[in-house]
């Protein structure tokens, strides 16, 4: 039996989405659970429909900081992953968005045979845009913030710093990201652990 894909879209642009939803259902292995144009009441909606991938516009409302936080919001409270979408090829505001949103990935609005082919490589599996995104939200942390960081992963590092400099380190890697607490850091990046990640 083939696995259905459950998409969720937040989009403030109702013909891209009905034309979204349109392509999308007619691939048949892809099903639309659910939709909003704004991010109101989007996490408890999540929670109930469950679905493997969100797909947020970065512009939502009056800038690109909604699409972001709501990106990050999603990714820390629900399990699914989000693919950031845009009409504005803006350096600096997808670096932002790279950097902060915890997306899974992130693509042209006009590219559709591209969203399809994330959305499916994203249900599969970990992508390298993934880990691309992963690496350049962690990319502010010092070598020695890195290694609190690897810690609060789980993982085996050899270091010569006392219990209160080492927890300070934690402390800053938690200002750094914008959790709070070893927990959620665990969540946000998931795919460090889920894919057995080797760091050098």
């Amino acid at each position: 039996m083939n696995t259905v894909i459950k998409v969720f879209i937040v989009e403030d642009d109702a013909d891209f989405v009905y034309l979204t939803k349109k392509f999308l259902e007619n691939q048949g292995d892809i099903r639309i659970v659910g939709y909003s144009d704004d991010g109101s009441g989007v996490i408890e909606k999540i929670r109930r429909k469950q679905p493997d991938i969100v797909l947020v516009d970065l512009h939502l409302g009056n800038s690109a900081s909604e699409g972001i936080l709501l990106s990050r919001q999603i990714r820390i409270e629900t399990s699914a992953k989000t693919l950031i979408l845009t009409g504005l090829r803006d350096f600096e505001t997808i670096q932002r968005a790279a950097r902060t949103s915890f997306a899974s990935g992130y693509i042209f609005k006009n590219q559709p045979s591209l969203l399809l082919e994330n959305i499916r490589a994203l249900a599969a599996g970990t992508t390298a845009q993934e880990y691309m995104i992963a690496s350049y939200a962690l990319s502010d942390l010092s070598d020695s913030e890195m290694s609190a960081f690897l810690i609060m992963m789980g993982y085996k590092v050899d270091l010569k710093s006392t219990v209160k400099t080492i927890a300070n380190q934690k402390g800053a890697v938690l200002k750094k990201l914008g959790l709070n607490n070893q927990k959620e850091v665990q969540h946000v990046f998931r795919i460090l652990l889920d894919e057995g990640c080797s760091f050098g």
